[in-house]
């Protein structure tokens, strides 16, 4: 199986009162990072990230807060699932 390893930027992190999105009454906010592929001029690293992706877009909610931080670089690595049985 295919691992894709991308590095991203993470560009924000808010804070949503989590009402209608999760329905588990103990969470009572969500947090949303963003990120986008990092660009090509910042290390030797980033030119070979930014070759082979230039552009990226990701956008999720966590439960927990303190997971990422706006300005700081991360690996995504993506692989295929493994499918479910039914």
């Amino acid at each position: 199986m295919t691992t894709v390893r991308c590095k991203a930027l993470c560009t924000s992190v808010k804070k949503y009162a989590a009402g209608g999105y999760y329905t588990d009454p103990k969470v009572d906010f969500l947090y949303e990072a963003t990120f986008c592929a990092v660009s090509g001029g910042t290390s030797p690293e980033n030119k070979k990230f930014f070759a082979s992706t230039p552009t990226l877009e990701l956008r999720f909610a966590a439960i927990n807060g303190d997971l990422f931080q706006p300005g700081k670089e991360y690996y995504l690595d993506l692989s295929m699932a493994d499918p479910v049985a039914a």
